[in-house]
C-alpha cells in the first residue's frame, strides 16, 4: 500500500495537468488558447491509460486514453522525445486539435507514464480560414499529421516545424502556440519528477493502478443501482443529408451496453466523427450522472460495452472529414445518450441543452479567428437551466470584447442574452446569446453549427428551446439575409453579422397560473 490515502494521490496527480494548463495558457499568444482556454492537459500511465486530467475540455479528454496506444502501435518514444499528431484516425480528435505528448521515465530508466496536451489551433490549413468549413473529406480540412517526432532525444526536428508552419495561414502564431504546448510538457515533467523524488516511482505506479481500479468500482456500483432494462433514442444532425444517430441501451447488472447500430453511414463533408470522440461523449455522461465524484481515469469506461457500425457518422473511417463532427456530432451524441438514459432513469436527467458549439471562423488578411459561443442549458429536475453558457462537450470561455477588438479588425455592437429563447416548463431552459459583429476590413466568414433546423427538445412535458440562427448584412443600410448551414461568405468593411444561439429545453410541465 502507498504511504498516503488514494484520495491524496488523486489530487497530487491531478495537479500535474493543472500546472501544465497554467504554463500553456501563460505561454500561448493566440486568443483562442490564451483567452478562450481551448486546450486540455492529461497524465497517462506507462501503457497510455488515462489517470488524471485538468478541468479542461471533455471532447479532448475522454479520448486521450486512445492516443498513446495509437502512437505505441507505430513506434515507441524514447526519453527526450516529443511526439506531435492530429490525425483523427491515428490518435487525434480533429485536425485543429494538435496533440503533443512525451514519455517520462523514472530514475532507473523505466517508463513511468506520458504527459499529453491538445490545443485547438485556429487554423490548420485546408479549404477555408479556420479549417472547419468547405471540405468534402479529411484532405480538404487541412494538414494531417500522423504521429511523428517534434523533438528527438531533446533536439528539435526542424523539418517537422517547417512543415507545420508552411500549412497554416498564420504561421507565427501557430509556431508560438506549439512552443507553448511543448513548454507545458516540460512543466508537467518537472512536477511529476518532483512527486517521484518525494514518494518514489513504485508509489506513483501503485496510485495510478489504484485510481484506475477505483474509477471502475464506482461506475460498477452506480450501474448496479440502476434498474435493469433497455431504452432506445434517436436524433439527427442539421448537416448534409440530415444524418441520424440511433442508440439502443441495455443495462444488465453492473455493465452497460451502448449499441449505435443503425446510425447513418459516414457522409461527404465534415459531419462525421470517430470512435475516440464517441468514447469522449460516454466518458462525459458518466461523469455528469455519477452521484460520486469519479476519478478522471479511463477505468470509469471499463464497465461499458460499445458497439459501433464501421464507416458511420459515429465511427468514421479515413478519409472521412471530421472537423465538424468533433464539435457538433459530439454534442448530439450527448443528447441521444441522455434521452435514452431518461427512459431508464425517469426524473433524473435534464432536458436537452443548446446542442451546438456555434462555431464562428473568419479570416482577415493573415489573421484567423475562431470562437465558440455559449447558449442555453436544459432545465432539469433540480431547477432551471443556466443562460449563456458552454454546455456538455466544450468548456471554453468567450473571448473578451476588448481583446477581440484589439487583435482583429472587428467591433462588437451587442452581446446579450437572447430573451425568450429558453424552453418553457416547470424548470425552464436557459437563454441563448445574441452577438452582433461589425467588420472593419474584408473577411471570409463561416458559421458552422447545428440546432438551426431542429430545436433543443424539452423533457418530461417541458417545451423546446428556440433554434439558433445567423444573418448578415453586406453593407450599412443593406438587406439582411440568413446564412445556410456551414455557408462561407466574403464580407466587405462595414458588413455586420448577428449570431443568435439556441436556448435550452424546458423540464417538466409548467405549473398552471393561479
Amino acid at each position: 500500500m502507498t504511504a498516503l490515502p488514494l484520495s491524496v494521490f488523486r489530487h497530487l496527480l491531478n495537479s500535474v495537468p493543472e500546472e501544465m494548463g497554467v504554463a500553456l495558457r501563460n505561454s500561448a499568444v493566440s486568443p483562442n488558447i490564451k483567452e478562450r482556454l481551448d486546450f486540455s492537459c492529461a497524465l497517462l500511465d506507462a501503457t497510455g491509460r488515462l489517470v488524471a486530467h485538468a478541468a479542461h475540455i471533455p471532447v479532448h479528454l475522454g479520448s486521450a486514453h486512445l492516443t498513446v496506444p495509437a502512437v505505441l502501435g507505430e513506434f515507441e518514444p524514447a526519453a527526450g522525445d516529443v511526439v506531435i499528431l492530429n490525425d483523427p484516425h491515428r490518435g487525434g480528435t480533429h485536425l485543429n486539435d494538435v496533440t503533443v505528448l512525451a514519455p517520462l521515465h523514472d530514475a532507473h530508466g523505466r517508463r513511468l507514464g506520458f504527459l499529453l496536451n491538445r490545443a485547438h489551433h485556429a487554423d490548420i490549413g485546408g479549404a477555408e480560414p479556420g479549417s472547419l468549413a468547405g471540405a468534402r473529406d479529411l484532405y480538404g480540412e487541412g494538414l494531417i499529421l500522423p504521429p511523428v517526432h517534434l523533438y528527438r532525444a531533446g533536439e528539435a526536428v526542424p523539418e517537422v516545424w517547417r512543415l507545420f508552419e508552411a500549412n497554416t495561414r498564420d504561421p507565427r502564431s501557430r509556431r508560438a502556440d506549439l512552443r507553448a504546448q511543448v513548454a507545458a510538457l516540460r512543466r508537467g515533467a518537472e512536477r511529476l519528477r518532483g512527486l517521484e523524488a518525494r514518494f518514489g516511482a513504485a508509489a506513483l505506479r501503485e496510485a495510478m493502478d489504484g485510481l484506475l481500479a477505483h474509477g471502475e468500482r464506482l461506475v460498477r456500483t452506480m450501474l448496479a443501482a440502476w434498474p435493469e432494462g433497455e431504452a432506445c433514442a434517436a436524433d439527427a444532425l442539421d448537416g448534409p443529408g440530415t444524418p441520424e444517430i440511433l442508440l439502443r441501451l441495455h443495462k444488465e447488472g453492473d455493465t452497460l451496453l451502448l449499441d449505435f447500430s443503425g446510425s447513418s453511414p459516414q457522409v461527404p463533408g465534415s459531419w462525421n466523427t470517430h470512435r475516440a470522440v464517441t468514447w469522449s461523449s460516454i466518458f462525459y455522461v458518466l461523469q455528469a450522472l455519477s452521484p460520486d465524484e469519479l476519478p478522471e481515469t479511463s477505468g470509469t469506461l471499463a464497465p461499458i460495452r460499445l458497439e459501433l457500425p464501421e464507416a458511420s457518422v459515429v465511427s468514421s473511417r479515413a478519409p472521412a472529414g471530421v472537423a465538424v463532427g468533433n464539435v457538433e456530432t459530439s454534442q448530439r451524441l450527448v443528447d441521444v445518450l441522455l434521452l435514452a438514459l431518461d427512459r431508464l432513469l425517469p426524473g433524473r436527467v435534464p432536458a436537452a441543452s443548446q446542442g451546438t458549439m456555434n462555431n464562428l471562423t473568419f479570416g482577415a488578411g493573415g489573421a484567423v479567428y475562431y470562437e465558440t459561443l455559449g447558449g442555453g442549458a436544459g432545465g432539469g429536475p433540480a431547477g432551471p437551466g443556466a443562460s449563456g453558457v458552454q454546455v456538455h462537450m466544450t468548456n471554453t470561455r468567450n473571448t473578451p470584447v476588448e481583446v477581440l477588438e484589439d487583435e482583429l479588425p472587428v467591433r462588437i455592437l451587442r452581446l446579450e442574452l437572447r430573451q425568450g429563447s429558453g424552453g418553457p416548463g416547470r424548470h425552464p431552459g436557459g437563454e441563448g446569446l445574441l452577438k452582433e459583429f461589425e467588420f472593419l476590413a474584408p473577411v471570409r466568414l463561416a458559421v458552422t453549427a447545428t440546432r438551426r433546423r431542429s430545436a433543443p427538445p424539452g423533457l418530461r412535458g417541458g417545451g423546446a428551446g428556440r433554434p439558433g440562427c445567423e444573418r448578415v448584412c453586406a453593407a450599412p443600410g443593406g438587406t439582411w439575409r440568413s446564412l445556410g448551414p456551414g455557408e462561407t461568405v466574403d464580407l466587405a468593411p462595414g458588413a455586420r453579422l448577428v449570431l443568435e444561439t439556441p436556448g435550452g429545453g424546458g423540464w417538466g410541465e409548467a405549473e398552471p397560473e393561479t
